[in-house]
């Protein structure tokens, strides 16, 4: 019975396959199948879908998006759909949360569709560039002023397990815009992948009681969800974004958390398909796989819209270079690194400032953009907040009492500078002009010829 055909509302079904494999099934005596294809697998009375992964002659290999439970070699039937998975879009996706695969998961129904559009995507091409430069305000002072997000921009968020990034992660949705003075239409995408259900309710309830919602389309992949649906979150999620960037002209920020989570469902579905591993049992072509997702995010010529990417990972074991961080670093354009020695000390969000930076946030802070002193300003707070480590670990050894005038002045200046200018209320936004006044008032602490990075006229005009 296994690979016989019969006609089924003119296309092919196959009954029975030669094999199954943890979510895979494979088919032999097939014809004209093509790689990513939809399938519908009935099992009994039941539909489940999913896609081909993998074709070799006659043979296909299909990867379950519900998995293989419950199926035998010969109750199955499969029927390849021709096309490959796409997903409804029109302006409509806004305010309104989707599975992994983006099926509505509100109980709103299905969304009014002005165009189909393919799930897979593709990177920009590089000619077709614009350089980024204007920025994204998130209303939280760590990244506003010291690694500022620049439209286009992937700048990602480095975590570890127990960190909040979570919190963060909302707190940014909630508060990002354009920033002052600027035009055009804004909103969000987020996708969450391999979330437990308190953590996806936490979600939904902070966008809606912050009004966000309406401007907000929402992914969310849950723990229990099968894993391949978790491979598809982010495809689906920025697809969404792209239409609405590309061809509605809109400036989209799409934040996806967990990338850990994702990349550890590409190393299970990697291995169920006897591929050889790499660095840690990751697949060989994890970096080519995080590049199809992060390079995404730009500003196309001829588009008035752009893309502008915030992935969050959580580094196993806090370790920078483990191959997720590690790749993820090289392919993006900065990061923002949490510490847990800050998280404990109930700094939040627990940002460690000298490790973050915005490789792209030059070309898009300063006159004509946020204010003409602020490259200065944040330069002398990497360079005055660096002499504060010193200065700590001299009084480690010494002690505190033994230290200078001077030194004494750091410390004060380091307290200060992480209780007021770091740490923020989770339910305060700060626009840009509050926080470069608030970078002054913590510089005012340090004599002014310690401010060696700061021009003299801004020193006159702003000390």
């Amino acid at each position: 019975m296994t690979g016989r055909s019969e006609s089924y509302a003119g296309s092919l079904e196959y009954a029975g396959v030669t094999e199954i494999n943890g979510s895979f099934m494979v088919l032999k005596g097939v014809r004209g199948a093509s790689y990513d294809e939809l399938t519908e697998i009935t099992v009994g009375g039941a539909k489940r879908n999913g896609r081909v992964v993998r074709v070799e002659g006659d043979l296909a290999v299909v990867q379950v998006f519900e998995g293989t439970s419950g199926i035998g070699l010969s109750d199955v039937r499969v029927r390849p759909k021709g096309r490959p998975m796409s997903m409804r879009l029109s302006t409509e996706v806004l305010g309104r949360t989707f599975d992994g695969v983006a099926r509505p998961a509100d109980g709103l129904g299905e969304v009014y569709a002005e165009c189909v559009r393919e799930v897979g995507g593709s990177p920009i091409n590089p000619t077709s560039r614009v350089y980024p430069r204007d920025y994204i305000e998130t209303g939280i002072s760590a990244i506003d002023g010291l690694a500022t997000l620049i439209r286009g921009q992937k700048l990602p968020i480095f975590s570890g397990n127990g960190l909040p990034h979570d919190q963060l992660a909302a707190q940014i949705v909630r508060q990002a815009s354009l920033g002052a003075g600027s035009e055009g239409r804004f909103a969000v995408v987020f996708a969450a992948m391999g979330v437990k259900r308190d953590v996806a309710l936490f979600f939904r309830r902070a966008f809606e009681e912050s009004g966000a919602a309406g401007r907000v389309a929402s992914f969310i992949n849950m723990a229990s969800d099968p894993i391949v649906e978790r491979i598809m979150t982010p495809r689906s999620a920025l697809t969404a974004a792209e239409y609405l960037a590309y061809e509605k002209g809109m400036h989209i920020l799409v934040v996806m958390t967990d990338m850990t989570s994702y990349a550890e469902a590409l190393r299970e579905l990697s291995s169920s398909n006897g591929e050889i591993p790499s660095r840690k049992g990751y697949p060989g072509y994890l970096y080519s796989d995080l590049a199809s997702l992060y390079e995404r995010a730009g500003i196309v010529k001829g588009c008035p819209g752009s893309l502008t990417q915030i992935p969050i990972l959580t580094m196993p074991n806090d370790e920078v270079t483990h191959p997720i961080p590690d790749l993820t670093a090289y392919i993006t354009e900065g990061q923002i690194v949490l510490d847990r020695r800050l998280a404990q000390r109930g700094v939040y969000p627990p940002i460690n400032i000298l490790p973050s930076l915005s490789r792209l946030m030059k070309d898009g802070v300063g006159e004509g953009f946020t204010r003409e002193d602020h490259p200065d300003l944040a330069n002398q707070i990497f360079s005055s907040y660096n002499r504060v480590g010193e200065v700590r670990a001299l009084a480690s050894v010494i002690g505190e009492d033994e230290l200078g005038d001077m030194d004494k002045a750091y410390m004060r200046f380091g307290s200060e500078f992480e209780s007021r200018y770091v740490n923020q209320p989770k339910g305060e936004r700060r626009d840009m002009t509050a926080t470069i006044g608030l970078g002054w008032e913590i510089l005012r602490m340090l004599p002014k010829g310690e401010l060696d990075r700061v021009r003299s006229e801004f020193l006159e005009r702003y000390y």
